[in-house]
């Protein structure tokens, strides 16, 4: 007997091809919420209702509705940008939002603190920059994302190029984005059917990245769908084909888990979408549809079996997949400052903490990357890590840029500890409504209080990575940081250590629900013996398990990464 449909799924359902009832929500002047089952269509549309939470309860008390607002979350594969389209964000965020612009982990635009009567005008001009936030959210293939490596070959050209070829495939063919937000009209009998989603679309969200050796920035084992890039001679002759990571668990229901990805085969460069839509397809036909909590793809290949999915997905791409090539990983981190790519043209990468943008007496960042789109001739790149590349910059342009960095304090990456520069957390309070602890906002803090600890043992300079998420959704990959803070509660967190530098170990679980007191005087030790007793380029996570403070560590195909 099968099990019943999630109410997400008969939402979707009965949604008329996600529309719902969004038009009358968005006219209701009486509140500033969306109805409930409008704001779970939303996301597909590339927005988040949230509220303030700092002061939830103060307005529960005045007999208030919460301070809604909502995030808007763009849709730019590969993270490349234009200057124009920077500036265009830029004065939305600061009409419409509340002045910050946000560089996610999946390489896109975030604006928060948008309120329901500009939330129309601001994804129509969002639209007009010739970008938009179609099935950024939602159970539907999410932003595609790809090494933010700057144009070093032909090659890394060919992979940004199939980033967007396949973030395009794999959009909605409903119209109700266009007709809700666009004012385009209905056009009655106008073939709407869903290809590759079907009618409810995915079970769950749905991640994609693709690698380019040496540089693991996407975290290419923490996707659903994860291609590797293999160059030979500076051309892609094709990409190994990885599925079934994801990052999210939740506290206390050990069903639930973080997992790497496997390696499936080897597939050609004309191979990328048929391979995609075959393994997009099988978890749209599989996946779980009753407990969103088991509903990743993950969780289908647990159940099934790999062999049994590598079986299904050969099927549907209509040939078996030959062996994954070899490859290797030096790092999972950007590599900042100037770097020159293959056509003389020079790419700087700068150092966005938590990936926020604002104006503040530290940094006027946002006015400063102002100042530089006015004059840049070439583009910007969004990393993975929230860092940004300002990118394409013609020699004898330099000068003006780093007069420009220097001016508003966006050097941070020159006199910045190792650590900081690799540190990742999400959003988190006040508005995230998942978040169970700070992150963003406590970041700062948290790498003052322990970089104490580094200079204390010379190891300022050592690239540790560090990522604090607010809940144990997973956002900020907090289970591939070799040292991670997943919150528990305000103030409160689960310690996690031991990921490797290559993305290709989860950390584990090293002690629960303990305060910045605790977690600072379990890693002072630690550190300390890594400052004493590492060996020479030994990673901080490969040195627990060789210390024996960890044990058993899995690593994904060591046979492939010589």
């Amino acid at each position: 007997m099968n099990a019943p449909l999630s109410p997400v799924e008969t939402l979707k359902a009965n949604s008329h091809g996600l529309r719902g009832t969004l038009v009358e929500s968005m006219a209701d002047p009486i509140t500033g919420a969306l109805r409930e089952g409008d704001a779970q269509l939303l996301k597909f549309h590339g927005s988040y209702q949230q509220d303030d939470r700092d002061v939830r309860e103060e307005r529960r008390k005045q007999k208030l509705e919460p301070a809604y607002s909502f995030m808007i979350r763009t849709r730019l594969p590969g993270g490349v940008a234009t200057a124009q389209q920077w500036l265009d964000l830029d004065a939305l965020a600061t009409q419409y939002g509340n002045g910050s612009l946000r560089l996610t982990t999946r390489q896109a635009f975030q604006i928060h603190g948008i309120i329901k009567r500009n939330l129309k005008p601001t994804i129509a001009a969002i639209n007009q920059t010739l970008m938009d936030t179609v099935a950024a959210c939602g159970d539907v293939n999410r932003n595609v994302m790809a090494s933010a490596n700057p144009v070093e070959s032909k090659a890394h050209a060919a992979v940004h190029a199939a980033s967007v070829a396949l973030s395009e495939y794999l959009l909605p063919h409903t119209r109700a984005y266009h007709e809700i937000w666009l004012d385009e009209k209905q056009i009655v009998g106008a073939d709407e059917s869903e290809p590759v989603y079907g009618p409810t679309y995915l079970p769950r969200k749905f991640k994609i990245g693709i690698a380019v050796p040496p540089i693991n920035d996407v975290d290419v084992f923490s996707q659903d769908l994860g291609f590797i890039a293999i160059i030979e001679n500076g051309e892609l002759i094709g990409y190994n084909l990885l599925a079934g990571g994801g990052m999210g668990s939740t506290h206390g229901d050990a069903r639930t888990y973080p997992r790497l990805a496997d390696v499936l085969g080897f597939i050609r460069p004309e191979q990328l979408i048929p391979a995609a839509e075959a393994v997009l397809t099988t978890q749209r036909d599989f996946g779980n549809r009753s407990d969103r909590k088991l509903s990743r793809l993950k969780y289908t290949i647990d159940k099934h079996g790999l062999a049994w999915f590598i079986d299904e997905v050969e099927k549907r791409i209509g040939e078996k997949l030959p062996p994954a090539r070899d490859y290797g990983f030096v790092h999972s981190g950007d590599r900042f400052g100037w770097t020159e790519g293959f056509d003389g043209r020079w790419h700087l990468t700068l150092r966005i903490e938590s990936g926020r943008l604002v104006d503040s007496e530290k940094q006027q960042g946002l006015t400063g990357l102002r100042e530089i789109a006015k004059i840049h001739q070439g583009d910007f790149r969004l990393t993975p890590n929230q860092n940004l590349i300002i990118a394409g910059v013609a020699a004898d342009q330099r000068d003006a840029i780093d007069l420009l960095v220097k001016e508003y304090g966006l050097d941070n990456y020159q006199h910045s500890s190792a650590m900081r520069l690799y540190a990742l957390a999400c959003v988190a309070f006040p508005t995230c409504t998942l978040a169970m602890a700070e992150a963003e906002r406590y970041l700062p803090s948290f790498l003052d209080r322990i970089e104490v600890i580094l200079e204390k043992y010379s190891l300022e300079h050592a690239p540790i990575l560090l990522r604090i998420s607010g809940c144990p959704n997973g956002c900020s990959r907090p289970y591939l940081g070799e040292i991670a803070l997943v919150g528990k509660a305000l103030g409160r967190y689960n310690l996690h250590l031991g990921a490797d530098f290559q993305g290709r170990r989860l950390n584990r679980l090293f002690k629960e629900n303990i305060d910045e007191a605790g977690i600072l005087e379990t890693l002072e030790p630690l550190l300390r013996d890594y400052a004493s007793q590492r060996l020479d380029n030994e990673a901080f996570g490969d040195y627990l398990f060789r210390s024996g403070v960890l044990s058993e560590p899995k690593t994904i195909d060591m046979e492939l990464v010589s």
